[in-house]
């Protein structure tokens, strides 16, 4: 018996390799059929073709954001197998509203915002600034809805009319900063949150040490979310003809609101004017076909936006084009090193930067800035490369956009100028570090730490160990020295004192209106107002090109990029039956979480410059 078990085994694994084998060759053929289709129709034709009178679909689904944060072929396969993507770039929102501004064919826009689930509210102010112009051009916007919140509602404000679902609602709450506070929990896990920290205000890690937050977060919330809000309502009044007060009043008292109406919220909507007609998606295309071109037996004649950006001339410049503003996108946590696009890495985003300074087509900076921060080490690596573009010679303009604090305003604050939105969230001038140890954890279950070092700190970072006097008194130390530094670089960058500086840093949160009257920010606008301002700087006039500088592409994810994009090749994979497996989650979704867990864990330490102020 013995000597037969190695022939079994033998043959055992050979039947694996043998299966495994023929799956790899079985789906290497099939990319290979795939991409040859894909070649034989990006040749023989396959873009969308358009016609006269039609009307362009605005339907963004997941979150809009400055840069994908998944990487091509994450996007690539979502696009063949028919898997909707999570994020919509807002560069592409705006490329394709103004191109149908222009566009003869386009005869009026059909927005459908229900699907947005993520996008700060400067986001929005870009897009919301992008369809005024799309009317300023004497063009139609419809609004088609089943419900809103206020984020939806907010860009559907902007439509000529709005058309709500009978058994839909508008749905406007305001602005809300909770968050889960954990002391407690952490008490009684025997886990000791020692944390360093200066400035009043400086929220981020009051939940490892409170059960509740601060007076002092509590005011400073309360002052830029009120801010924010107030712009809100001032836009949204403007925009709808309804007064500012009336809208505050009805939220205030929405329950008797609907009570009145029992319990009908589309009604309600309608009137307090929020929407211009209640109509079921049956009566909205009817409306849509008698007003445009009808087609088939109940539709009319229409192109879905990303369809319509695949038949507009490809963005990428010849490599001798002159004349280059340079957008370098810094969004997400700032960690240190090599970082994929979503998160900025201290040597990544460094290096973007020295690229751009080094090109000689490139003739001004833009930074677009939209992270609450993070590593503040890896936040002075950039703003190094920053001060070096500038002292080169070449303009470096600021764009923030949902948010821009801490570390985020870290990286921007050497600016030749700092554009923020209105609602942009920025300021958080301060500096923590946080240490857990375990010890009192690990007696519980009956585990305890011993043994000797041959100096006073050898061990001192063991998390199994209490923290020493010395230890703590060196990280004091560090974290004031970082804050001294903080402020004295912004003081130096935005040509005050220290000390004028030290009374509005203290890690307090502002909304943009608020940092600009308070010098942290010299003008209001969005990104295309920044991209304008550093081509004056640089004294190109009209003349020139918009480039965004990122990670260059491989040939191998252009090309999947490309076939996915293809009409007729995303039907052909649809109908032969591809599909993601359930419960798939690509890596992006992982390395998002990621930077937060390993600043807890005791695998980065230093000082931090990180705000938790986003709105949600």
């Amino acid at each position: 018996m013995s000597k037969e078990n190695p022939g079994v085994i033998r043959r055992l694994f050979r039947g694996l390799w043998n299966a495994l084998n023929f799956t790899r060759r079985l789906v290497f053929n099939l990319i290979f059929l795939l991409l040859l289709i894909g070649f034989l129709v990006a040749v023989f034709g396959g873009r969308a073709t358009l016609a006269p009178r039609t009307a362009l679909i605005l339907d963004p689904k997941g979150a809009i954001v400055d840069q994908y944060s998944n990487n091509p072929g994450d996007r690539a396969l979502a696009n063949l197998t028919g898997s909707e993507s999570k994020e919509v770039q807002l560069r592409d929102v705006l490329r394709v509203i103004d191109a149908a501004a222009k566009d003869a064919r386009i005869e009026r826009l059909v927005l459908i915002p229900d699907e947005i689930d993520r996008a700060g509210l400067s986001t929005l102010r870009e897009i919301g600034a992008a369809l005024d112009r799309f009317k300023a051009a004497g063009k139609d916007i419809v609004a088609v809805s089943g419900g809103m919140g206020q984020s939806q509602y907010y860009l559907a404000a902007h439509a000529n009319r709005i058309l709500l679902d009978p058994e839909g609602a508008v749905l406007l709450e305001g602005f809300a900063n909770y968050r889960s506070y954990f002391k407690d929990a952490l008490d009684k896990l025997g886990v000791q949150v020692h944390l360093i920290k200066v400035g009043t205000f400086k929220s981020a890690a009051e939940p490892y040490i409170l059960n509740q937050a601060s007076d002092a977060a509590k005011e400073a919330d309360s002052y830029w979310m009120g801010g924010i809000w107030q712009e809100f309502l001032t836009e949204v009044s403007a925009l709808r003809k309804i007064d500012a007060a009336k809208i505050s009043d009805d939220i205030a008292h929405y329950d008797e609101r609907v009570a009145a109406h029992n319990g009908d919220l589309a009604g309600l909507a309608l009137e307090q004017k929020l929407v211009d007609q209640l109509a079921t998606r049956s009566e909205v295309r009817a409306l849509l076909r008698s007003q445009g071109v009808a087609e088939g037996n109940d539709s009319f004649r229409q192109i879905d936006f990303k369809k319509y950006l695949g038949t507009l001339v490809p963005e990428a410049l010849p490599a001798v084009a002159a004349n280059q503003v340079a957008v370098i996108v810094a969004q997400g946590e700032i960690v240190p090193g090599e970082q994929p696009p979503g998160m900025i890495g201290g040597r990544s985003t460094a290096q973007l930067v020295r690229a751009a300074r080094e090109d000689d087509k490139v003739k001004a900076i833009v930074l677009r800035v939209n992270s609450p921060g993070g590593d503040a080490t890896s936040s002075e690596l950039i703003r190094r490369e920053i001060v070096q573009t500038r002292e080169a010679g070449k303009p470096v303009i600021v764009s923030m956009g949902d948010v821009a604090a801490s570390g985020g305003y870290w990286i921007a604050m050497d600016g030749d100028e700092i554009w923020a939105q209105p609602t942009t969230i920025t300021g958080s001038i301060g500096i923590f570090g946080l240490f857990a140890t375990l010890p009192e954890t690990l007696a519980k279950i009956g585990v305890h730490t011993d043994g000797i070092g041959t100096t006073p700190l050898a061990g001192a970072l063991d998390i199994r160990r209490p923290l020493s006097p010395q230890l703590e008194a060196i990280l004091n130390s560090v974290i004031k020295r970082g804050y001294n530094e903080f402020i004295g670089k912004v003081a130096k960058a935005r040509g005050k004192t220290p000390e004028q500086i030290d009374t509005i840093a203290q890690g307090r949160v502002w909304s943009g209106v608020q940092a600009k009257e308070r010098g942290l920010v010299d003008k209001l606008g969005g990104l295309q107002d920044a991209i304008a301002a550093a081509a004056a700087r640089a004294k190109l006039g009209t003349d020139y090109h918009v480039r965004y500088v990122e990670r260059e592409l491989s040939a191998w994810e252009r090309l999947a990029l490309s076939f996915s994009n293809s009409e007729a090749l995303v039907r052909v994979a649809r109908q032969a039956g591809f599909s993601l497996p359930p419960g798939f989650v690509n890596a992006s979704d992982l390395r998002q979480f990621s930077g937060v867990v390993e600043s807890l864990r005791g695998k980065r330490y230093g000082a931090f410059a990180h705000c938790f102020c986003e709105l949600p």
